[in-house]
């Protein structure tokens, strides 16, 4: 959907291939910038993501297109649409389907992308805090989804939350904890983020460097069930502590894509270990996600872990989120 006569600019940051690598630059940009799509969104808040932080320094080959606005989330109103399940006026939220990788995502004021990426936001969510729940928060939901599926219910014990401090462990712990879980945060900051952590809902924090080591086949039983959003060394123990027939779900790669671990949990303790993707899940799973969110996440926390940005400050920040230096959730205004 395309209108060459539409002439009226909005500001964007947006990434350009370099002979060095890349470079992202503040751009005024018109319709005609923007790729196919059915569905025009009116940008009100777009978010910062580990990913966002890879392509805005590109530590990783996140972006795929050139040139290409990331953000791999965001929310706002529908302006115009030509798709039936959406109109003018309605209030929508998206997070994955390449966005901000291979076609253009939310650091500007207006996108274009397929109505089918798009969820309509429940009424209890704002845009502002759709965003400081962002792709993170509703992994986070995933994850606790996956938990609940697989039989990792409260009464089974405590539950190991890994990145505690990061957009999904904070989300996570947060609605674990309103859920009725005894939930164990596990954070290199353990010293510096212990008060927001327990205040989250956090009954013990956790040195992350426990976990960093090379992972025994089996370890003392400790965990019902985690969420990892680490990988590597750390979900290799994370599995080795698994109680029998306990559950964990991973959604990241912090720490690396390798799993140094043994299948001797799956085997002698029945552990599932269940993957969880965010990016490219169907639509009738991110219509439960949101509105689980919307029921099971206290906003007073959400309010707590979250911090305001403007689109001026994303480089800063894709910067400091790729170092660890960027706590919880950050709700960036693309118009500020």
């Amino acid at each position: 959907m395309r209108n060459a006569t539409v002439t009226e600019t909005f500001r964007a940051l947006r990434a350009h291939k370099t002979d060095g690598g890349q470079e992202v630059r503040f751009e005024d940009l018109t319709l005609d910038d923007l790729g196919d799509g059915d569905v025009v969104v009116r940008v009100e808040y777009s978010t910062l993501n580990f990913k966002d932080g890879l392509a805005l320094t590109g530590k990783s080959p996140i972006i795929r297109a050139w040139p290409l606005i990331p953000g791999i989330d965001f929310a706002g109103v529908v302006e115009s649409s030509s798709n039936p399940g959406f109109k003018a006026g309605d209030r929508v939220v998206l997070n994955g389907w390449g966005v901000g990788e291979s076609h253009n995502g939310g650091y500007a004021g207006k996108a274009r992308v397929k109505g089918d990426w798009l969820v309509r936001l429940p009424d209890a969510i704002s845009t502002a805090h759709a965003m400081a729940i962002g792709t993170a928060g509703y992994t986070a939901m995933l994850c606790v989804l996956g938990l609940e599926r697989l039989g990792a219910t409260p009464d089974k014990g405590e539950v190991l939350v890994t990145g505690a401090a990061g957009g999904v462990g904070s989300v996570a712990i947060a609605v674990l904890s309103r859920l009725g879980y005894r939930v164990v945060a596990s954070s290199r900051r353990k010293e510096s983020e212990g008060d927001y952590l327990k205040g989250l809902g956090a009954t013990e924090v956790v040195d992350a460097a426990d976990f960093q080591g090379p992972a025994r086949p089996l370890a003392r039983e400790r965990w019902a069930g985690a969420v990892d959003a680490v990988g590597s060394h750390t979900l290799a123990n994370v599995l080795s502590q698994t109680r029998y027939g306990g559950v964990v779900t991973a959604c990241g790669l912090a720490q690396g894509m390798d799993l140094p671990g043994s299948v001797a949990p799956f085997i002698l303790r029945g552990v599932t270990l269940a993957g969880i993707d965010s990016v490219m899940r169907p639509k009738p799973d991110r219509v439960e996600a949101w509105a689980r969110l919307a029921r099971d996440l206290d906003f007073s926390k959400l309010d707590a872990m979250s911090s305001r940005a403007a689109l001026d400050d994303l480089p800063r920040l894709g910067a400091e989120i790729v170092e660890g230096r960027v706590r919880g959730r950050v709700v960036v205004d693309v118009n500020a």
